[in-house]
């Protein structure tokens, strides 16, 4: 078997991180690491840096016929297994819906849902026991969040479709992991629309980008189901599954993150 790690959003932040530890071994022997992003100089970048063969596939993910891409490489693999699928990539567009362009969040839906279900479709064939899939979902995903109304949204979206599938699919040794960090210093607040916005979610904090990869490769190992890799993510987490969602809004309010 050709044993495949397939990582999208792969070019920066906490996709390359990824690379970079499955590089390393965190997810066992690996024959080829494809990478997936749309800046391909990134990507050969990326690729110099590791001893796995590392094969570069520059997709823009909104676009239907990447995954008829990644769809024809695997079918041109002899004996492709993918081992281990990490939808990473995406974008989030803070601010008021009224005051967002169209595209934003139809972009959004694009790559934070249609690209991520495409990719675990396409795949699917290629899964054997012991394959696991990373879904980067996010800690927005826990309730919904007003002025990132459709990046939440998205993210619950993948919360849910993860926890779903790993029920359908562990008792073949298949497991899905929905990741749900805070935020972390990389390129995804870099253009976030509504700067003021932005600045007050982040009062929650941020994490490392190494961190929460080595999170999430450790879970998604572990067949878990979720990964929440902080503390006070967690208890936040719990917390949203009692509270009725007003009186959470008014919480988050009254600390100044909406």
């Amino acid at each position: 078997m050709t044993r495949i790690a397939i990582v999208t959003g792969a070019s920066s932040g906490l996709g390359r991180e990824f690379v970079k530890q499955l590089d390393a071994g965190a997810a066992g022997k690996l024959d080829e690491i494809w990478v997936v992003a749309r800046r391909a100089d990134r990507l050969e970048a990326l690729r110099r840096t590791c001893d796995t063969p590392v094969r570069p596939f520059c997709l823009d993910l909104t676009d239907p016929a990447s995954f008829d891409v990644i769809d024809g490489a695997l079918a041109e693999t002899p004996t492709a297994e993918v081992a281990l699928l990490i939808n990473n990539a995406g974008f989030g567009t803070f601010g008021p819906i009224a005051a967002q362009r169209p595209e934003d969040g139809a972009s959004m839906a694009k790559l934070l849902m249609v690209a991520p279900v495409e990719l675990i479709y396409r795949t699917l064939p290629y899964y054997r026991a012991g394959s696991r899939v990373i879904n980067v979902a996010s800690v927005a995903a826990f309730l919904p969040q007003p002025k990132l109304a459709v990046y939440s949204a998205a993210k619950r979206f993948i919360l849910d479709l993860s926890r779903s599938l790993n029920a359908e699919l562990g008792e073949a040794d298949i497991h899905i992991t929905a990741l749900c960090p805070k935020f972390m210093h990389t390129e995804f607040l870099d253009q976030p629309g509504d700067q003021a916005a932005a600045n007050a979610m982040c009062a929650i904090g941020f994490e490392r980008a190494e961190d929460v990869a080595k999170s999430a490769l450790r879970a998604s190992n572990r067949g878990k189901d979720l990964c929440i890799p902080s503390l006070d993510m967690k208890a936040y987490y719990a917390a949203s599954r009692i509270l009725p969602y007003k009186a959470a809004l008014a919480v988050e309010r009254a600390l100044g993150i909406l």
